[in-house]
């Protein structure tokens, strides 16, 4: 059977839990054997599962930063029981693919979202389709955002974005800062969609294309979509699954 495997950031916190961890689980191991325990904030998880995205192991998160709404919280206590407890959740991520402005193609994976920014003063002039579809014409602001249901609370959600559930197969479309058109809102589209964004003036107002936090700068065609072939297994303590700090931020977001 293969051993459990911790992987921590090295921060201060991180590195004393990952201590203590090594120690209770020399004394007593989990059932589950094929387990990753990330030890750190969500920026530290969403690297690790990008680097590991061919592998089918389970992913459970230990926070050690601030919010850390895709980790576990640390109970030294209950550690082998959450372990063994532990509901799991499958996501897929967005791939990213931009041709900039030298028609050089980069891919990226964003498993909360991918955000189209300007890159200078200038607005963003930008058309958005999905399939043969088009969402808009030309949106001219500070950029969009697609964004995952797993990322529907993150920065899609701080742009005002609609909070999706995590079995709603839908992506969101959420501009930034729109000017013109003033008043849209943005778009839900299906998880199967092949969503493309296209600068309309490259030259005079470029934008860059970021996966969660891989930035391609001088973009001039984007296309995003899910890519099912990969599938991340978190794993999250009892009664404080992903899908529940989702309904709790929409509950939230409801009482402003």
């Amino acid at each position: 059977m293969n051993k459990i495997q911790i992987i921590s950031d090295i921060n201060i916190k991180s590195r004393r839990i990952k201590k203590s961890l090594i120690k209770i689980l020399s004394k007593k191991k989990p059932h589950k054997s094929n387990i990753t325990i990330v030890i750190g904030g969500d920026g530290f998880m969403l690297q690790t599962l990008k680097k590991n995205k061919k592998s089918k192991k389970f992913f459970y998160g230990i926070n050690s930063g601030n919010y850390g709404f895709l980790m576990n919280k640390f109970s030294s206590k209950k550690i082998v029981k959450n372990l063994d407890k532990a509901n799991v959740i499958s996501i897929s991520p967005l791939e990213m693919t931009v041709k900039n402005n030298k028609s050089q193609i980069r891919k990226h994976l964003a498993i909360n979202e991918v955000s189209i920014l300007r890159q200078s003063r200038q607005a963003a002039s930008l058309s958005i389709n999905h399939g043969s579809k088009q969402v808009i014409k030309r949106l001219v602001s500070d950029g969009v955002l697609v964004s995952t249901p797993a990322g529907s609370t993150a920065y899609n959600l701080s742009v005002h974005g609609p909070i999706l559930s995590l079995n709603s197969k839908k992506l969101s479309i959420s501009p930034i800062s729109p000017f013109r058109p003033r008043r849209w809102k943005g778009k839900i589209v299906s998880h199967k969609s092949k969503i493309t964004i296209k600068n309309l003036n490259p030259k005079k107002r470029p934008i860059s294309a970021v996966a969660d936090n891989i930035e391609v700068r001088n973009a001039k065609d984007i296309i995003v979509k899910t890519n099912h072939n990969i599938k991340f297994n978190l794993m999250y303590d009892k009664n404080k699954s992903l899908q529940k700090k989702i309904k709790i931020e929409q509950l939230r977001r409801e009482t402003f």
